[in-house]
């Protein structure tokens, strides 16, 4: 049985290569994918617990204000459900998150550390070995 990973836009922003990117590897390292596209954080709390996902990834559109409040909502909603994110996150972004506990992966990040990090957050290791 694979892991299943929510993949959330936070932003209107309309770059979708990187997002695309991140779920193409992670299905090739043997996720299932869940992809929400832009949602706002109660959809992205419902589709998260409906679909029971073992992860959810955030794609930050530039606003860590709007990445905070969905994270709020899910650990109010699912304590345990870990969250990594990734796309525009200049230091103090990545600083507000490291504080939350959360992984963040800035534009240049490679797919195998994204990858490595889904492993690692649910627990799944594919029976494949590393993508």
């Amino acid at each position: 049985m694979s892991g299943r990973i929510l993949l959330a836009k936070t932003g209107l922003d309309g770059h979708w290569r990187g997002i695309s990117a991140v779920a193409n590897a992670l299905r090739d390292g043997g996720f299932e994918v869940i992809f929400a596209g832009m949602a706002r954080a109660e959809e992205i709390v419902a589709m998260a617990i409906q679909e029971d996902v073992d992860l959810v990834g955030l794609n930050v559109g530039g606003r860590i204000e709007v990445v905070l409040r969905i994270v709020v909502a899910l650990r109010e909603a699912a304590p345990d459900l870990p969250v990594f994110a990734g796309g525009t996150l200049p230091p103090p972004a990545l600083a507000q998150l490291a504080e939350l506990g959360i992984e963040g992966f800035p534009p240049g990040s490679s797919l195998a550390s994204i990858l490595d990090a889904a492993r690692r957050l649910t627990g799944y290791l594919a029976e494949n070995g590393a993508g």
